[in-house]
């Protein structure tokens, strides 16, 4: 594993901490393009009051904009953790060929996990490398949720 993917899962991390001190679960996301940074997103379901709000989510909104299009495919994206359903839903919707995540989601990741997304017989087929920074990102989710209890 090259040096460049922990400084991209660390400027994801640094998203997730964002998120942590608003009080929302600390996910954060950037895609990466050319080896440049071009979109950052986090977790913003609880102040916006939007299901839709992942980390991911947010992320791809925001470099289908500044792209111009839908079609994500010269385009990584590293997250802190483990893609649910539907952001692996928009993954592979975005054509994005790489997924580089940090934690395993014990209870909704959909990129092996609980199922895996990218296997299944659809048109685009991401390839994914998980684990990443997983003691970091784990730990602050695990801070999150220990601080709410």
């Amino acid at each position: 594993m090259c040096d460049i993917k922990f400084e991209f899962m660390e400027a994801a991390l640094e998203q997730a901490r964002k998120a942590y001190d608003e009080g929302e679960v600390p996910v954060g996301a950037v895609i990466v393009k050319d080896n440049e940074i071009i979109s950052a997103g986090r977790n913003r379901r609880e102040k916006t009051k939007n299901a839709l709000l992942h980390a991911e989510i947010d992320a791809i909104n925001h470099a289908c904009s500044r792209l111009g299009g839908w079609r994500l495919w010269n385009c990584e994206i590293y997250v802190t953790l483990e893609p649910c359903p539907m952001c692996a839903g928009a993954i592979i919707n975005a054509h994005i060929p790489h997924v580089y995540f940090g934690a395993y989601d014990l209870k909704n990741g959909s990129c092996g996990t609980i199922t895996n997304l990218f296997e299944m017989p659809y048109n685009f087929k991401p390839q994914c490398t998980g684990g990443i920074m997983q003691d970091e990102c784990s730990q602050l989710l695990k801070d999150f949720f220990k601080k709410l209890r």
